[in-house]
């Protein structure tokens, strides 16, 4: 080989072995330019952008929103946008009255009566009771359903029976006077613990016995005191609503009661 092929072959190879900074210098070059742009996008000019701000702070200053009492896009106190004619102002203002002036409805009228009804028969049940010292044996409470009056099985029966005591007609005969106008329904419901009767019982288990008590006690309303029988409805729940534990004595008896409820609701 001349000795001009072998100069020319190590031009042309270093030449190739220089390529490369040709790719890296293009990279610098759009690096910079990349972070010339950059610069130039973060500084903004304040001038407008006060401008801009000002436009927009004007535009929804006078335009008609639905909001109230915004704050603007300087963060100042906000402006009512909205303003209601002063026509309608009027028109609602002088509206108001009339809706609160508005006569209640007959349903809601007799509602209205109703509850005062129970809370005049609530008071009265409470103090017949502080006044004949039956706090142990009666009692009264003011629940979401009715006015309820529990009374004790002692107070009312004989262990294991369902006649009536005679001790207990005053009680009932007081009670007959405060139902006799009553405009809605009185429920009557029978419970018991959950000891069996015995076996020399005449009724057949808890459930005939709690149901026997609470007609009893109906009976003393319907016969002896004449009240009108469309007005009461009755029950025996045996033990399956009890109020107290069982396993105690003092449960137990919590548990045999009669409770009337004076229902909270309409006739219609």
């Amino acid at each position: 080989m001349s000795r001009r092929s072998r100069r020319r072959g190590k031009r042309e190879s270093g030449d190739h072995r220089d390529r490369w900074m040709i790719t890296y210098a293009d990279l610098i070059t759009l690096l910079l330019i990349f972070f010339v742009i950059m610069y130039a996008m973060s500084n903004l000019d304040s001038g407008k952008y006060d401008v801009v701000t000002q436009s927009l702070q004007n535009t929804f200053n006078q335009s008609d929103s639905i909001l109230e009492l915004g704050n603007g896009m300087d963060e100042t106190a906000g402006q009512t946008i909205t303003e209601v004619p002063p026509s309608e102002t009027q028109g609602e203002d002088a509206a108001a009255p009339e809706s609160e002036d508005q006569p209640l409805t007959e349903r809601e009228e007799q509602f209205r009566s109703q509850e005062e009804e129970l809370q005049n028969l609530f008071n009265v049940i409470t103090r017949y009771i502080e006044d004949n010292n039956l706090e142990n044996q009666i009692f009264v409470a003011d629940n979401p359903q009715g006015i309820s009056i529990t009374l004790s099985d002692r107070f009312l029966f004989d262990q294991g029976q369902a006649a009536l005591k005679s001790d207990a007609a005053p009680t009932l005969s007081k009670l007959a006077s405060l139902f006799r106008d009553l405009s809605t329904i009185v429920s009557i419901e029978g419970h018991t613990d959950n000891v069996p009767v015995g076996a020399n019982s005449s009724y057949k288990d808890n459930w005939e016995l709690s149901g026997e008590r609470a007609l009893s006690v109906l009976r003393f309303f319907l016969d002896k005191e004449n009240l009108d029988p469309d007005g009461f409805q009755y029950a025996g729940y045996a033990d399956t609503r009890p109020t107290g534990d069982n396993t105690t004595a003092a449960g137990r008896q919590k548990n045999r009661r009669v409770e009337i409820t004076v229902l909270r609701q309409l006739q219609p």
